[in-house]
């Protein structure tokens, strides 16, 4: 039986891309998961390998859906062949099990480009948050109350206005004023 998973990094990404190949593909029942591959902690993936039985397939739209460093892919197929079950991908089309030298050496060759291709996304991104600091932007919501504000926070506040009525002006919570009470008191000591 081919057996799919999928996923995703974040709430905001979907899966259908992957469910639709897994699907041409012919897997018969398909598991999934909604979060980082860097968490080792995924329901979907462990619910697929419970499921999986001798001779099935277990079968990723891309390696790095699996796991995102080489340790981690070697660790979970090596799960897989201790059980007879066989992995394969389909984009870079590599079927993995342990009677398969040829296929033992792609799957180590393909999962060390995945972990360099994440390992250069990391990178560029930590490359593009330094270059942004450096030009002043600090990222993060922007915001909720000015500079004026702030001057009208500090009056209200010193005129004994309940924490609760400066919230419900802004539309914030109280303790979000707190925070903005603190931050005031910081800048003037």
């Amino acid at each position: 039986m081919k057996i799919g998973y999928a996923r995703v990094s974040t709430g905001l990404q979907n899966l259908d891309l992957q469910q639709d190949s897994l699907q041409q593909y012919g897997c018969e029942k398909i598991f999934t998961d909604h979060l980082s591959g860097v968490k080792s902690e995924r329901p979907g993936l462990v619910q697929a390998f419970d499921f999986a039985r001798q001779g099935d397939v277990i079968v990723v739209w891309r390696l790095d859906r699996l796991g995102r460093n080489m340790e981690d892919l070697i660790h979970l197929v090596n799960q897989l062949n201790a059980r007879g079950v066989s992995f394969h991908t389909l984009q870079e089309n590599l079927t993995m099990d342990k009677n398969s030298s040829t296929g033992q050496l792609m799957f180590h060759l393909f999962a060390a480009f995945a972990e360099f291709e994440r390992n250069l996304i990391l990178e560029r991104s930590n490359a593009g948050r330094a270059a942004a600091r450096a030009r002043g932007r600090v990222g993060g919501r922007p915001e909720k109350l000015s500079a004026e504000d702030l001057t009208l926070l500090k009056t209200l506040v010193d005129n004994q206005t309940p924490i609760k009525t400066i919230a419900e002006r802004w539309h914030v919570s109280r303790t979000t004023i707190y925070r903005y009470l603190h931050k005031i008191n910081e800048k003037n000591n």
